[in-house]
């Protein structure tokens, strides 16, 4: 059988990989440990199809060295102690190194990473391994601190482009058409893999059909509707949540909105997304404009009743709102300021005036005797009264912002707090 395009058109020498060239280029870390002829241990750490096995590979034949794979979806201990007694094999007989290859390590567990740890401190063989997610949160820190880790990209579409041109001139005499081209590296998404998986389908459909000349109407027929790289507990997910929640920060509801459709696309959970705009609400908006906050429970509620797609419509009305709010981190700031103190304070009393007194004995001890009630008192406000424990004053933990409603808070706050100073200027508390 004829093997995949893709295998087919795998990079035999480092000039022939596209895309990397922050890692690959003149002066640039990959190459120079190429030329160096002295490999070293090292995550490769990118999305799907962007390059980590075939530089690996390619590793292997530049430093004349054993290429061992493994495959931490499919592999065991078993298999990484057999992958070690074949190096140490090796290395006894010829002296040759090893480069051990081990795709998808973030899947491996803390025990079986701890398993490669002595091999790699003495040399017996270069590790390498490929991951999809952040290795900061996958990688034992004992295994990264003794890797280089290098992050590779998307592939452009000029990438694409032409590796598009690299595959069709391996077919023969197939053309394809300059708004078929960039459908279809657009169907990629920056996964090379992908992308000559989906040349390859074409191209067969185009050999059915008699057909040397690709165009849009084949890739409709062949390919159906494009899937966009979206993980839904990775590095692209809370990098999109993060987009979404800069830009209703941001006050931008265009990309608010582009980046709640991008995960809706994706399918991410709207639930999740509600639950996401609830908390901009609280913490971005917060007093500024308190509609938000209902506005958002509102559109979590109407999902609930509606689900997908309509649902999704009152997520997208309160994203817009929330962007278009105005906005203030103040009650976010202080209530952080006043759990960051409460955790290293010591436990102080409720003052005595401000405790409950519903037995005799109580009162007897004076529990809310000098408490002065503000519905009695003019304007309703207790002027000079405290509230605090005795002993921390007035901290000014909240600091209303001028924007929107919170700068009407802001005024009131300040008027109050002048009848505080008028008031204990007189003698009272």
């Amino acid at each position: 059988m004829t093997s995949p395009l893709a295998e087919r058109l795998r990079p035999s020498a480092l000039d022939d990989v596209f895309g990397q060239q922050h890692l690959l280029g003149p002066g640039k870390p990959l190459r120079v440990a190429f030329e160096s002829g002295e490999p070293h241990s090292m995550i490769l750490w990118g999305p799907p199809g962007v390059g980590k096995t075939t530089l690996a590979r390619l590793m292997a034949q530049g430093f004349n060295a054993e290429f061992i794979a493994l495959s931490a979806v499919l592999s065991g201990v078993k298999d990484i102690r057999e992958a070690v007694e074949r190096a140490q094999l090796l290395q006894a007989a010829s002296g040759r190194r090893t480069i051990l290859f081990v795709d998808e390590v973030h899947r491996f567990n803390k025990s079986q990473q701890d398993a490669f740890l002595p091999h790699v401190e003495s040399g017996l063989f270069t590790f390498i391994g490929a991951t999809t997610e952040n290795p900061s949160f996958e990688v034992n820190s004992a295994l990264l601190s003794r890797a280089a880790v290098y992050v590779l990209k998307p592939l452009t579409e000029d990438d694409l482009s032409r590796l598009i041109d690299r595959a069709l001139a391996l077919e023969g005499a197939v053309t394809i058409a300059d708004d078929a081209r960039a459908m279809l590296a657009a169907s990629a998404d920056g996964d090379g893999r992908k992308l000559l998986n989906n040349t390859e389908i074409v191209l067969r459909a185009a050999a059915q059909q008699k057909q040397t000349a690709i165009d849009t109407d084949l890739l409709k027929q062949t390919l159906g509707d494009a899937l966009r790289r979206f993980d839904k507990g990775g590095d692209a997910f809370y990098d999109q949540i993060s987009a979404l929640h800069k830009s209703v920060r941001g006050s931008n509801p265009d990309a608010a909105l582009y980046w709640l459709v991008r995960m809706f696309d994706g399918g991410a959970d709207p639930r999740y997304l509600a639950r996401r705009l609830i908390r901009m609400a609280a913490e971005d908006i917060g007093l500024a404009d308190p509609r938000a906050l209902r506005l958002a429970l509102d559109a979590a509620e109407t999902y609930e009743r509606l689900g997908s797609p309509e649902g999704e419509l009152a997520l997208a009305e309160a994203a817009v709102y929330l962007a278009c709010a105005a906005k203030s981190n103040a009650v976010y700031n202080a209530y952080n300021q006043v759990r960051a103190f409460i955790a290293k304070d010591k436990s102080r009393p409720v003052p005595e005036h401000l405790r409950n007194a519903p037995t005799r004995l109580m009162k007897q001890l004076g529990y809310g005797k000098l408490y002065r009630y503000a519905h009695d008192e003019p304007g309703a406000y207790a002027a000079g009264e405290t509230y605090l424990p005795e002993g921390l004053g007035e901290p000014g933990w909240y600091q209303p912002t001028p924007r929107g409603l919170e700068g009407k808070i802001g005024e009131k706050l300040a008027r109050l707090r002048e009848l505080d100073d008028a008031a204990r200027k007189n003698g009272g508390k």
